[in-house]
């Protein structure tokens, strides 16, 4: 075994090693140090299929330790993958199929987007969680349609991130038994020796989380290394951790197991160098016949998928509507034939009731709504769920019920970027819609794993309540007041306010049926009462800004989102009281307005008249649409800790203020 072993693995040192080196730029040690561990798991049990990437119960692999990216790119084009060599000759090259992290939807075979270290271990927890439900859900005596591990290569700097913490306590509490992951264990960062910084019994830390650990393996050795991962393969309701000692840079006669392979090429000398200590004869990127016949999978792989589909097949005979829901949901990832017939029922309904009543209350009307016409949304919140009222009429928890996980709403625990990430392999994985909440504020404890979202062009819903200094008492450590602006930065990220029921209602509807980015819906803990609407502005909501109320003698107009829609519109009588017409438009998600054509965006808000901007948070991203001509009211400090109503009279946020400042602004543009 390791004779055939040896120049397998070699191949995949010496394409890093050849990559890294034309590029001049990568970090070729970890795919030297993990290739003999890389080469047991793709050739001999991970069940994939080269010529089908997106197999529904193909087992994942993440590569968490994402700057080790050439790893993957040899296994994947040795493999057979459509990955061909030319592509790994522009190793991180401009519009080249090797970037220098793994990108999903660009490289075949990549199941996630890693590089952000910590994430692609979190990414894999969703995954192994999307796996059992569906499982749970789908899976009948006799038609185990879904059974699929999640594998996942990490290194230290993933365990030294702080959200593997949060994410492998909830794997084991959860008990996911089909996470496998696999500890590089090479005691190097960029920095050095890890010694002096990073000293934790790792192998203790995951027994106390309930995983299964199988200590001290060599990661050099392959006959270990299988034996670790056969025993691995076994569910006994933990998910396993395989500590597989390595020396980084294997090969390498001068660098290995030092930091100077960690993140530079080799230079040529040392090329050469490894070249001869490998006895690998060959030139830069030329891989024998005989090792690339005994690495394709590609025969062995379309046996597997044919099989999956016989076995299918029978379980569509056996259970049609299942088999039916099955594929909508993993392979198809459609919403259901009656979805827009029954949700646009739903939001009538909320229009008939126009409830005066926090937009978080709103929102857990919107999901019990929407739960029943959607079985694939897959809700949670980190630690407050009453609070973020995330949890519908026909919510379940996610708990282990004897041998299986089922449930519709996890209970994330106080792990807002484990939460996030976990949401990111959910939905990477397929088959399901994640949404999770917790406090606006909080949106920065899972801002990283959120921007991984908007990259990776996810459907995660992140529902963030308590949206302002209406929150009140809990004063300025809960206030967001830079939250809300700070989202807007995120590209393909869209961030809905909305003002009331009706808006909240249609805010959650397009974020679920948004399958190419997240949404984020910002929520208030206090009352807010319904506006009136006629039925085109209701469907106007949808476009992210709209006129709400407008007459023939308007002469400026208020800009508002959120609870601060209500104040414009009190303002708005006053001022014609006044003999000042004002219109006022809602601008419930900036994104989706600013997406619209340049006429509707006009007939929004025309250049003709001065824009009083307002929301309760910082100013300066409104000037955007107010122009040098406008203004904003905002909040550009921190809160106070007081009932809602003072803090928004302390901090200016009244009619009274929106009013003064239009008749100044209309005032300082009359000749």
């Amino acid at each position: 075994m390791t004779l055939a072993h040896k120049p397998l693995a070699d191949a995949i040192r010496m394409l890093a090693v050849d990559a890294v080196q034309q590029a001049n730029s990568g970090h070729p040690g970890a795919p030297m140090g993990m290739a003999d561990i890389a080469t047991v798991l793709w050739r001999r049990h991970l069940r994939h299929d080269p010529l089908h990437p997106q197999w529904p119960d193909r087992d994942r692999f993440v590569l968490s330790n994402g700057h080790g990216s050439m790893l993957l790119y040899a296994l994947l084009h040795l493999s057979g993958y459509d990955l061909p060599l030319a592509e790994l000759r522009r190793f991180r090259q401009l519009h080249s199929l090797t970037p220098g992290h793994p990108e999903v939807g660009i490289t075949p075979g990549v199941e996630t987007t890693t590089g952000p270290l910590g994430q692609g271990l979190a990414n894999a927890v969703g995954m192994a969680l999307a796996e059992a439900l569906l499982a749970g859900a789908f899976n009948r005596p006799g038609h185990a349609i879904v059974d699929h591990r999640t594998w996942v290569f990490l290194g230290d700097g993933c365990l030294m991130e702080g959200i593997s913490h949060e994410a492998c306590s909830l794997a084991g509490t959860l008990g996911l038994g089909k996470l496998i992951a696999v500890w590089d264990d090479n005691g190097i960062s960029i920095d050095g020796h890890v010694e002096p910084w990073f000293s934790d019994d790792t192998p203790a830390r995951f027994e106390a989380y309930g995983w299964r650990v199988i200590r001290a393996i060599d990661g050099h050795d392959p006959a270990a290394v299988d034996a670790a991962m056969r025993s691995a393969l076994d569910d006994v309701g933990k998910p396993t951790l395989l500590c597989c000692r390595t020396v980084i840079g294997h090969g390498s006669p001068n660098k290995a197991g030092t930091h100077d392979v960690h993140g530079a090429a080799l230079g040529a000398a040392e090329v050469a160098a490894t070249r001869a200590a490998l006895g690998w004869s060959h030139a830069p990127f030329e891989i024998p016949a005989e090792i690339r016949a005994a690495w394709d999978q590609r025969a062995a792989g379309a046996a597997r998928y044919r099989d999956w589909c016989v076995r299918f097949e029978a379980y569509r005979a056996a259970h049609p509507a299942l088999a039916e829901e099955f594929e909508r949901r993993v392979v198809r990832r459609a919403l259901p034939a009656d979805y827009a017939a029954r949700s646009a029922q739903a939001l009538a309904e909320v229009v008939a009731q126009a409830a005066t009543i926090a937009s978080r209350k709103a929102s857990q009307n919107a999901i019990s709504a929407l739960l029943p016409l959607l079985p694939e949304l897959l809700g949670g919140s980190a630690d407050l769920t009453a609070s973020n009222l995330t949890d519908g009429k026909t919510s379940v928890p996610v708990r282990r019920r004897e041998s299986q996980i089922t449930g519709n709403h996890v209970n994330y625990g106080v792990r807002e970027f484990g939460m996030s990430a976990i949401m990111n392999g959910i939905a990477l994985h397929g088959g399901f819609i994640p949404y999770g909440g917790t406090f606006l504020t909080f949106s920065d404890y899972a801002r990283n794993a959120l921007r991984m979202s908007a990259l990776m062009h996810l459907g995660v819903v992140y529902v963030y309540t308590h949206d302002s200094i209406g929150l009140g008492e809990d004063g300025p450590t809960h206030q967001p007041v830079e939250h809300a602006a700070s989202l807007r930065l995120i590209p393909n990220n869209h961030v809905w306010r909305p003002c009331d029921a009706v808006e909240t209602c249609a805010a959650w509807q397009a974020a679920v049926e948004r399958r190419d980015g997240p949404s984020c819906l910002i929520l208030s803990r206090q009352n807010l009462p319904a506006q009136t609407r006629e039925a085109a502005q209701v469907a106007a909501i949808r476009r992210g800004g709209y006129v709400l109320a407008s007459g023939h003698a308007d002469v400026l107009t208020l800009l508002a989102t959120g609870s601060e829609v209500a104040l414009a519109m009190a303002a708005r009588e006053q001022l014609a009281a006044a003999g000042i017409g004002a219109r006022v438009v809602a601008m419930p998600c900036c994104e989706v307005f600013d997406a619209q054509d340049a006429a509707y965006r006009a007939q929004v808000l025309p250049r003709t008249l001065p824009v009083l901007a307002i929301e309760a948070g910082v100013t300066r991203f409104w000037r955007a649409y107010t122009g040098f001509d406008g203004d904003v009211i905002g909040i550009d400090r921190y809160g106070e800790s007081a009932p809602g109503p003072l803090v928004y009279d302390a901090l200016g946020l009244t009619v009274a203020r929106i009013v003064e400042r239009a008749t100044a602004l209309v005032g300082a543009g009359t000749p």
